[in-house]
Order: C-alpha cells, then structure tokens, then sequence
C-alpha cells in the first residue's frame, strides 16, 4: 500500500467513524467496537464527552476499554445494561445486503453479543470494505482443546481451515475470551445465512465473524460519508 493509498483510507475511515458518531444523543448506552475506524470512533466521542455528552459505553476488547478510558468514556459491562441503544463498529467486508465478516481483530464472539443486545447495529468502513459478493476469510473462536476438531468440521462443509498465529508472540493468537481464532477460506460466499447456520452447529466453536444483524453502514469518502440502511 503506498502513502496515499494508506492516507486515503484514514481520511475514509475517519469519517465513517464522524458521520456515526453523530447519531449518539444523551443519555445512550453505546457499544463500543474494536478496531482502527472504531478508534477514530472512540476518539471523536471522547471529544463528544468532554464537551458534556453523557453516554455509558460498553467495549468489546480489551483494546477498545483502553482506548475508551484512555478518552474519559465511562464504561460498563451488560451486566449493568443488558440493553445497548446503538452500537458502533467496524469491519473486515460488507456485502451489497448489509451482511458483513468480522473479526480482523480477534473480538467478533464480544462484538456478536453486544450487537445482539443492541436496537440499533452501525457499522462503519471505508469503501474497499464494500463488495458484491463475500469472500473474506471467515474468523471462527474455538475453544483451544477444540482447534482440531473444529478444523475437520471446516473441512467437511468445503472450507480450507488456518489457525491463526500470533505475530509478537510464539504461538496461535489468544482471544480476551482465553481462545484460538481459525479464519475459515470458503471463496466466493453466495448464502451467507446458509454459511452462518452451518458455522452455528460446530461443536468446539464458541461464535464466528458473520454478522447477519446489520442495521445501517456509513461508508466513509473524500467527501464525508455515505450512509446505507437495510
């Protein structure tokens, strides 16, 4: 990637995280997501909160509660609110539907509960994320005694498994759960709801990185942000 391709999706990807950002009121229990647009996110809401917005955020990482505190957002767990009014988040693709795959970031079985909880699921990307069809790799969150079992059950539905491996430590990459990721190859995805149920009946698998549940995408651009809702 050169210099001004890289620079471009920062702009892109700051904006998305702006033109999202600004659908947060008072008094919102917000998902906060992980990732470098939910950064810019972050980042911008914390202005938000010093300027007086009150809101309570839920994060979906380790990474993204740092990040938050680092801010002065106030954060909180599901336990406290089991009810998140919007959620705020990134990803990896997005299909011409609104299905998109998550998980770059090793957080998709938290990002899948909170977007769950929530009424309103925002996703935000910069437009090389958009595509017609799906065919990203598929992250799935396995439990580590599964990692082998999981993978035959990849094989058998005509994926090619990977387990990921850790780039500044020996070793497979630890979610915050305590688990192993394999990022499933399934080429061209052309029923992502099939898929879905298919990954859901994995025995040793704890969530994957499709996400049915999108409500609205803001696409970021040169010139702002493009909004696009189910």
């Amino acid at each position: 990637m050169n210099d001004r391709t890289h620079a471009g999706n920062v702009s892109e990807k700051k904006a998305a995280a702006v033109s999202a950002v600004s659908l947060v009121r008072d008094g919102m229990v917000v998902g906060i997501g992980t990732g470098s647009t939910a950064a810019y996110a972050i980042s911008e809401l914390g202005g938000l909160v010093a300027d007086g917005l009150d809101i309570v955020g839920i994060p979906t990482s380790y990474q993204s509660e740092m990040l938050a505190l680092q801010q002065k957002i106030p954060v909180t767990t599901l336990s406290e609110y089991p009810e998140i009014d919007i959620v705020l988040d990134g990803a990896d693709q997005i299909d011409q539907n609104l299905v998109a795959i998550k998980g770059g970031g090793a957080a998709h079985a938290k990002e899948k509960v909170v977007a769950q909880a929530a009424k309103r699921v925002v996703l935000m990307v910069d437009e090389e994320k958009m595509v017609s069809r799906l065919n990203h790799t598929v992250p799935i969150e396995v439990l580590p005694y599964a990692a082998a079992v999981v993978d035959a059950q990849v094989r058998a539905i005509g994926g090619i498994p990977s387990l990921r491996m850790a780039a500044r430590k020996d070793g497979p990459v630890v979610t915050d759960n305590g688990n192993f990721v394999i990022d499933a190859d399934f080429g061209v995805i052309d029923d992502p709801e099939r898929l879905n149920h298919e990954i859901n009946a994995f025995v040793g698998a704890i969530e994957h990185g499709i996400f049915l549940n999108v409500d609205e995408v803001h696409i970021g651009a040169a010139g702002g942000a493009k909004i696009l809702k189910r």
